[in-house]
């Protein structure tokens, strides 16, 4: 079975999953790099050329192949949860986990991200405090419906977000 982070870029899905499959012994596996691998260009060049679209589909394509891996935890792209069918691919083997923080929390981690620049391009072209609060509005039921169960980490270490997730994994079956 799966572990499958969800939610808004700089949520912490990447550094929460990485530490996660140290602790438990499994794959870990960022969707979006697995998209720049599989397409050999960053993110931030297919929206550029292509449109959102063209990612999209690439999207769709990489979380197809990513959740029929076993044992493995996943970080999926903050958008992922919009294509049709993803959401579904993704629980089919796996328990998904959205990670939440406040707006105030992911500008500043968005800021002082070395991949913002090349992985997060403007969704809307506005100021980003406000392209964040406007998508979390329109993305917030959509990440609530497809998740099992939420991990606030705005005020918590990578540790106590581990604890939290390894706690609650048992009613799911797994035993970490």
């Amino acid at each position: 079975m799966n572990i499958v982070l969800i939610g808004y870029r700089g949520t912490g899905k990447t550094s929460v999953g990485v530490a996660l499959s140290k602790r438990l012994g499994k794959t870990f596996c960022d969707t979006d790099d697995y998209i720049e691998t599989k397409v050999k260009r960053p993110i931030s060049d297919m929206v550029a050329r292509e449109g959102w679209a063209f990612f999209r589909e690439k999207e769709k394509e990489a979380i197809r192949e990513v959740s029929q891996y076993k044992d493995c935890v996943i970080a999926a792209g903050g958008g992922a949860v919009l294509g049709a069918g993803n959401v579904e691919n993704l629980k089919e083997n796996g328990v998904v986990i959205l990670l939440e923080a406040s707006t105030q929390t992911i500008l500043e981690r968005m800021r002082y991200d070395k991949k913002t620049e090349q992985q997060r391009p403007s969704l809307t072209g506005k100021d980003p405090y406000k392209e964040i609060e406007e998508v979390l509005e329109f993305r917030r039921p959509i990440y609530q419906k497809a998740m099992d169960f939420s991990v606030d980490t705005t005020s918590k270490s990578i540790d106590q977000v581990l604890d939290e997730i390894v706690g609650r994994l048992g009613k799911y079956g797994m035993d970490p």
